[in-house]
């Protein structure tokens, strides 16, 4: 192709684009893709296109992507007066793209817009059921069929003028998108989102996670040719539930590895998260009692389960299960019964069992809880560590009395790190010590503020909410915390006019609390 035709190649493709991106519209069964054939190897695809509807002289324009985002060539189609067809050859040299694909997508613009995709594997054989058909099928609702497991940069665009909340349905257990398009889409709407939906679960994935500058440089990569794959699979072997009965408990879903990648030139990097917890679904498998049930990640190195923020909801007598985590793993749904005998008839006893169902806390004993004992600084940073299904922190280097051999040094380390804990002012935690309601207070507040809950309160509502309390005068440091959580509904006074913040917390109450902020939080049903 000459330096003109490129030239006007070019400039035709960006102005379909951008036309695309103002104007989507719907693939009409009146185009047709004929006899197509790819050969990956010499990088070329050939065919004609077929309209009942477009005469002699409009012009025909074709792409090729692969992988969901590579423009590999473009052209015009050439008008063939003895078949009535529009005939094409697309080839692309190793400077394009270097890439051996298995398939192909096309897409074909009459007068700038997109009438037909087709998709099209080595063996010459359609790769997508349907008219005009291809990769990825979207309506102007924004919903793709992503038939081939990749969505190109034109389809997301299209789906992404209707709505800020695409939802993406795949064949396999893997969704290839490209970063570019979602970082455009985030542009637009600062609380895009794409929802990929399998036979394995599904995953919700907010855009705002997706740092494209940090991305691209892991990969010493540039934007637009990074790949963003999203992995719904399910997680083969025993180990899960094994893991399982080791606790007790029943399997009642699918084990399911969720995965968000980034890859270029070869390297792939895990995509951060942060501090957003999204949301991933599994279908369980019968109806539950959501206080027995709970969703579980499953740690490959110590080969155990804990706690994930899930919610249950059963519609036409079919139960799903959304897990909510920060971060990505292997995910499952069990379901216990579990209750201890000095918990007959106390106050606490429903929260207790409840949270012990979900692995938030553990008894004594087997058949002992021991609510009304006391409970120390340590114990209650691991609950709340566990409450936020947080990441263990192996490094502590944050108080001089953590000695890194100690039970609770991950735990302390974790919950530091993501701002639930403050030691004293001599740089030591005293872990060993009896958690006050004070202290309790304060920490359940800034799980919540982790959680992403706006708990604070003005100066003037914080007297308002303590003045209720006669020995609000004794909070030693925490009066803001305090005053949050009780106005958050996440800490009650011991009596109509007594908060206690200086006494010491006992596990019962910790559990309550732990308990009302995990419902505060739709953590829990």
């Amino acid at each position: 192709m000459n330096t003109r035709v490129m030239k006007k190649t070019s400039q035709a493709l960006a102005l379909f684009m951008l036309v695309s991106i103002l104007l989507p519209v719907l693939a009409l069964a009146a185009v047709h893709f004929e006899n197509v054939k790819y050969d990956k190897y010499n990088r070329s695809v050939s065919g004609s296109v077929y309209s009942d509807t477009y005469s002699v002289g409009q012009s025909v324009y074709l792409t090729t992507y692969a992988s969901g985002s590579s423009i590999l060539s473009a052209t015009y189609a050439t008008y063939n007066a003895s078949t009535g067809r529009y005939d094409f050859r697309l080839n692309w040299s190793k400077s394009v793209s270097s890439t051996t694909y298995d398939s192909v997508n096309l897409n074909a613009y009459f007068n700038s817009v997109l009438e037909a995709t087709y998709s099209v594997n080595n063996s010459g054989k359609k790769s997508s059921p349907g008219g005009g058909g291809g990769g990825g099928s979207t309506s102007s609702n924004g919903k793709i069929d992503a038939v081939t497991g990749s969505v190109s940069a034109y389809e997301l665009q299209t789906a992404f003028a209707a709505t800020n909340k695409v939802e993406i349905t795949i064949k396999g257990e893997k969704l290839d998108l490209p970063l570019s398009a979602l970082l455009d889409a985030l542009k637009k709407y600062n609380n895009a989102q794409i929802t990929v939906i399998s036979d394995n679960g599904t995953y919700t994935l907010p855009l705002s996670v997706l740092n494209g500058d940090a991305l691209a440089k892991s990969l010493s990569a540039e934007q637009k040719d990074v790949t963003v794959t999203v992995t719904i699979a399910k997680k083969a072997g025993e180990d899960v539930t094994k893991a399982v009965y080791a606790l007790g408990a029943a399997p009642i879903a699918l084990a399911v590895d969720f995965n968000v990648t980034a890859s270029a030139k070869g390297k792939t990097v895990a995509v951060d998260l942060g501090k957003t917890f999204v949301s991933r679904t599994l279908n369980v498998n019968k109806n539950v009692d959501s206080k027995k049930a709970a969703g579980v990640v499953y740690n490959e190195t110590t080969k155990t389960l804990s706690f994930v923020p899930t919610t249950f909801e059963t519609t036409d007598g079919k139960t799903v299960a959304t897990l909510k985590r920060n971060s990505n793993s292997i995910y499952t749904v069990i379901e216990s019964n579990k209750s201890f005998d000095d918990l007959a008839s106390h106050w606490a006893q429903s929260d207790v069992e409840l949270l012990a169902n979900k692995l938030v806390v553990d008894g004594v004993t087997a058949d002992e809880f021991q609510p009304d004992r006391s409970i120390t600084r340590a114990e209650f940073a691991a609950l709340v560590v566990r409450s936020l299904s947080l990441n263990a922190v192996t490094t502590n280097t944050y108080f001089t009395d953590v000695n890194s051999s100690a039970w609770y040094a991950n735990t302390v380390a974790s919950a530091t790190y993501a701002g639930i804990i403050n030691g004293y002012e001599d740089n030591t935690f005293r872990p060993d010590a009896e958690i006050t309601r004070e202290e309790l207070a304060a920490m359940v507040v800034r799980a919540a503020n982790y959680a992403g809950i706006e708990t604070s309160v003005s100066s003037s509502k914080q007297a308002e909410v303590l003045s209720k309390f006669e020995d609000a005068d004794s909070i030693v440091w925490a009066q803001a915390e305090v005053a949050a959580a009780i106005n958050a509904g996440l800490v009650n006074g011991l009596t109509d006019s007594e908060i206690a913040p200086v006494s010491e917390a006992t596990r019962a109450q910790a559990a309550t609390m732990l308990k009302r902020f995990l419902s505060l939080a739709d953590f829990i049903d």
